[in-house]
């Protein structure tokens, strides 16, 4: 037992120590960790050959389909967005509803942001905020962490779901059931996050004093409708639904919210957009809501219709092989990469220009493409040759009872050593989910835990970091990011360790 768990650890700690201590790019680290995944599956774990390389190939086509192909699409919206001057529009009509940094802080840290998570993200919405915030007087620093801290909780549902697709599909669980227990698990986290971020403007608790029910307002917003789209349409729109309703329910409180000198912002001369401008601003996020909304299960004839266009194939040669499915048709990837395409037109731009955008962002994925996909194929193996199960089985003998207190630090390493909720749930998710079963829990719960985790990881992950120092031009100063950062990740961590292990064993989704 303790020798399979040595063996099957080799690729995990490699990853883990070329990531951090040899700072080697991930593409490289990943490729390398395969290969020492494959080589172990053959000799120490004994999987046939033609097995693990099958098994090998099913996770590059899955690294590609669907998840680099929504990548795409979710960067593509973006750089439209950019391209057309719509964002600039977006910022500007934020910026214009109140001048306390309080509440702006709310606005584009957390409601922003979290849009941004949602439809692209990938560092977007950690750059974007800071930068602005930054206009408004915030400290550069200031406005990193306060963007680091924001954009956690809204990465499980980012790239319109794929972290929680990803999560459920790896581990072989329902994505609906899992999508909702996600949201379940989150809710008291959003509810918590916006008050330290109104903190972190001031620097104390005497910072809420005035803005208490506005704060309040804005967790809620965002936690009620990601449970509620979650349970009834799935996990694409959940992220989406919650920023959009935090965001309109924050602006109203605030057109009614008087602001406070102490807090006021410098805001200089903003630009005033009416109300068809705005509009059209928004047409590739209305249609990404509509179109992906319209092909969910709320509406089974379309959902139908296009799902029967899924190619299905084995691939994978071994035992208990499934089939690999191309839904081509139904995949988000599809249908964003369309409803921006109708967005870009609404908006003046050429089918040239248009289509120039989406080639360049595919001539620049090349490297993450080959990250993800060595990943989900070291995770194919993994689980193929049992190496999965070996690493399992010893961390549940070791910690029995206990172990799903320490799941979701597993899921924070994860997305810290990789900097992508998404790669840190295709590394544990299966792992998670044999824990579980030896366990004798709920499966469905302790997955989950491994993408609460992973919204942890995210905050001070060194690709985070980097992005944020960049954001707002001071790079260098990662060491004094991650240090204020690191602070709030540990109790954040501490929190859902401890929160979610009561709650489970409350409700009996953990029994012992």
């Amino acid at each position: 037992m303790w020798v399979k768990f040595i063996f099957a650890l080799i690729p995990i700690v490699w990853l883990i120590i070329s990531l951090t201590a040899l700072k080697m790019p991930a593409a490289k680290a990943a490729v390398i960790s395969l290969i020492l995944a494959i080589i172990l599956a053959i000799t120490a774990f004994r999987l046939p050959v033609v097995d693990t390389l099958t098994g090998t190939l099913e996770g590059i086509l899955g690294g590609l389909f669907p998840i680099v192909y929504i990548i795409v699409a979710a960067m593509f919206t973006s750089k439209v967005t950019f391209k057309s001057g719509a964002m600039q529009k977006i910022q500007d009509m934020l910026c214009g509803l109140t001048t306390d940094k309080r509440v702006l802080v709310l606005l584009i840290a957390w409601g922003f942001g979290g849009f941004l998570e949602a439809i692209a993200g990938f560092g977007t919405a950690v750059a974007i905020p800071a930068s602005i915030l930054m206009t408004f007087g915030i400290n550069p620093i200031e406005a990193s962490v306060i963007c680091l801290v924001a954009n956690t909780t809204p990465t499980a549902f980012g790239a319109v779901g794929l972290p929680v697709i990803t999560l459920a599909q790896t581990a072989g669980l329902d994505v609906m059931n899992t999508a909702f227990v996600v949201s379940l698990q989150l809710s008291v986290l959003i509810l918590v996050i916006p008050y330290i971020l109104v903190g972190l403007v001031g620097g104390g608790v005497k910072t809420i004093k005035g803005v208490g029910f506005i704060t309040f307002m804005s967790g809620l917003a965002f936690a009620l409708p990601q449970i509620l789209v979650a349970k009834y349409v799935g996990a694409e729109l959940p992220a989406i639904a919650g920023s959009i309703v935090c965001i309109l329910v924050t602006a109203l409180l605030a057109k009614r919210h008087k602001d406070v000198p102490e807090y006021s912002a410098s805001t200089g001369d903003i630009a005033k957009h009416s109300a068809g401008e705005l509009l059209q601003a928004c047409a590739p996020f209305i249609l990404v809501f509509v179109f992906v909304l319209a092909a969910s299960s709320l509406f089974p004839a379309v959902n139908s219709l296009l799902n029967s266009a899924t190619l299905k194939f084995q691939i994978y040669t071994g035992k208990n092989a499934g089939q690999f499915s191309l839904n081509w048709l139904s995949s988000p990837g599809t249908l964003i990469l369309l409803a921006t395409f109708i967005g870009a037109m609404i908006q003046g731009l050429s089918v040239k220009e248009t289509f120039g955008i989406l080639w360049n962002l595919i001539k620049g994925i090349g490297k993450t493409a080959v990250t993800i996909s060595a990943i989900v194929a070291l995770a194919k193996v993994m689980g193929y040759a049992g190496m999965t199960s070996a690493i399992a089985v010893v961390l549940v003998k070791v910690m029995g009872p206990v172990y799903p207190l320490i799941a979701p630090i597993i899921g924070a390493l994860g997305t810290f050593v990789t900097g992508s909720d998404t790669s840190s749930n295709i590394l544990f998710a299966k792992l998670q989910a044999s824990a579980a079963r030896s366990l004798g829990v709920s499966q469905t719960w302790v997955v989950a835990n491994n993408m609460v985790g992973a919204t942890a990881g995210k905050m001070i992950s060194p690709q985070s970091i980097t992005v944020a120092s960049t954001a707002i031009g001071q790079e260098g100063s990662e060491g004094t990011i991650l240090k204020q950062a690191f602070k709030w990740c540990g109790i954040y961590t501490a929190i859902i360790c401890i929160f979610l292990y009561l709650v489970g064993l409350a409700t009996g989704q953990l029994h012992f």
